[in-house]
């Protein structure tokens, strides 16, 4: 065994003091004696997706010590994306991605663990554990808790996009209260992340696709014993991980980074992935930019259409072969690196040999995907110079190209309150602006105006730009992370009610029909408006996060 880090904490005389607050805990010289790992659980009673953690926690702690190791588990906060959706709560949800990743390399530097066993669920955990764990370069695995199964209504499976579909469905009394009750009641059958390919989802199987989690990661159901199964291996793997010195860096890293990218586009994961991705990225030290996303995405077919996008979720994935099945369909035209090392200590290659599609309606097969090009698009223009992103696979063909007036909303609330009295016709285009990183502050999740509009039958028909994001969950012409944001002067806040805005989708432009000159008076005349948030420590990551082009990470 190498020399351990722990052994800062636990070996020779001048560590007694510290030896003695362990034996204080309960801990023996011979645990002490072991390498010391952490389990950084994100276990809560607020999160459905890390309802059941505290049992994937005690997995992975048993797999920990058949392998010879020593399990502490130390805490992580997470908010429910779901729970903080449409009022002031979403603000933090981007902006705790950044508050896990510091917190997670805090208790892991001031107490010299060895390695790190990463157990989160949903949306800026997973990434915010990832980003700490390659930020330190120490080993480590990540093991989520596993998806929701799909609920049921009407004997149709559905998932949490149709869920704030409905609403957007009894405001337009399309539906009544007893049914959007029953759509209440029926659709999350149980704890997990949220049964569809939202942005939970796509980080978890992301996770497998770099590398950093073993396979079965991103599918495996909550309910199932192969959960606990995998918590199990995930806490034998850290330990092999440890023993040769196998560090995040080795494996996320430019090759590996650009695997993951490649599953992406493959398995039409939600938008915020490339907000993650790029935040993942800066901590490896890999560069990596909007305009890679587009080039790998002109190479690799979108193989799958998961909830939001089609009908399926992911334990139909999981039955159709998983990341690995999906790989092995990629893998036949070369669109992988698979020298990549993974957690398992082996290469991605040798981690996927004899794995195959077990399901080609739910897998599509390389020569026959849903489209040529994969599941996200990078879309550029004078309304966004740096770039904004939408999930292609999820927009209906008839809207890949759209011509409409602005609808204007210096807010979300202003945006939703217009939807849900009626005030938004076919043909027009959402503008809705200072919800960036800098201007929200923390870019909220714009589910709510996203599924109101699908509810009301006008997804097909009217399209939604925003500096801030998109739920995973979202579907139609739904196109985040405007950048340059509105707040950071861009010229996205220069737009006014009727401006005429392109969307060309397949050519990767959004534009609007103004001058520069038009632009340039428009912006001699402008007036920046207040900060929205002027107290607590959401005023301090308004200052500090970069655009979301680069991931709005903090600078």
């Amino acid at each position: 065994m190498r020399q351990l880090r722990s052994a800062q904490v636990t070996q020779g005389v001048e560590r007694a003091p510290a030896r003695s607050l362990f034996y204080a805990m309960g801990y023996t010289k011979e645990e002490l004696d072991r390498p010391l790992i952490g389990v950084v659980s994100a276990h809560s009673e607020i999160v459905p997706g890390h309802f059941n953690l505290d049992k994937i926690t005690e997995a992975v702690k048993a797999g920990v010590r058949m392998a010879g190791g020593t399990p502490i588990m130390i805490p992580a906060i997470g908010v429910c994306d779901g729970i903080a959706m449409g009022h002031a709560g979403m603000k933090y949800s981007l902006a705790s991605r950044e508050l896990i990743a510091d917190s997670v390399e805090t208790m892991t530097m001031a107490h010299a663990l060895d390695g790190l066993v990463l157990v989160p669920n949903c949306d800026k955990i997973v990434p915010g554990m990832v980003m700490a764990a390659v930020r330190m370069n120490i080993p480590a695995v990540v093991c989520s808790g596993g998806a929701m199964m799909p609920g049921l209504v009407d004997n149709e499976e559905v998932s949490l996009s149709k869920m704030f579909e409905a609403v957007g469905a009894r405001k337009a009394n399309i539906i009544d209260d007893a049914k959007l009750f029953e759509y209440e009641t029926n659709t999350c059958p149980g704890c997990g992340s949220c049964a569809g390919m939202y942005t939970a989802n796509s980080m978890n199987c992301l996770c497998e696709a770099v590398g950093i989690a073993l396979p079965g990661n991103g599918t495996l159901p909550n309910v199932s014993s192969g959960r606990m199964q995998l918590a199990k291996h995930a806490g034998m793997a850290i330990m092999e991980l440890v023993e040769r010195d196998i560090k995040a860096r080795d494996i996320i890293n430019t090759r590996s980074i650009y695997n993951a990218v490649a599953c992406d586009m493959a398995l039409g994961c939600s938008s915020n992935s490339v907000l993650h991705l790029l935040a993942i990225a800066n901590e490896a030290g890999v560069d990596l930019n909007m305009d890679i996303f587009n080039e790998i995405s002109a190479k690799v077919p979108n193989l799958c259409h998961l909830a939001p996008a089609g009908s399926t979720h992911i334990s139909d994935l999981n039955r159709a072969g998983g990341i690995p099945a999906v790989q092995a369909e990629l893998a036949k035209n070369g669109l992988l690196d698979l020298d990549a090392m993974t957690a398992t200590g082996k290469t991605l290659g040798e981690n996927i040999k004899g794995a195959y599609v077990k399901d080609y309606d739910l897998i599509r097969p390389i020569d026959h995907p849903y489209s040529e090009t994969g599941g996200i698009a990078v879309l550029w223009g004078n309304i966004a110079e740096d770039g904004c992103v939408v999930k292609r696979s999820a927009v209906d063909p008839e809207m890949l190209c759209h011509t409409g007036p602005a609808r204007v909303f210096d807010s979300e609330e202003d945006a939703i309150a217009t939807i849900y009295a009626g005030g938004i016709h076919p043909g027009d285009v959402v503008v809705i602006r200072y919800e960036g990183p800098k201007g929200g502050p923390g870019m909220r999740e714009m589910l709510n105006p996203t599924s109101a509009l699908a509810g009301m039958k006008l997804d097909k028909c009217v399209a939604l730009i925003t500096d801030g994001r998109f739920s995973g969950a979202s579907r139609g012409a739904s196109i985040g992370h405007v950048s340059p944001e509105a707040a950071a002067g861009g010229t996205f806040g220069l737009l006014q009610e009727g401006d005429i805005i392109e969307i060309d989708i397949p050519n990767h432009k959004v534009n609007a029909q103004v001058s520069e000159e038009e632009f340039a008076a428009r912006r001699a005349a402008y007036v920046a408006p207040a900060p929205k948030v002027t107290t607590g420590w959401l005023s301090r990551y308004a200052k500090l996060v970069s655009s979301a082009n680069t991931g709005a990470v903090m600078k």
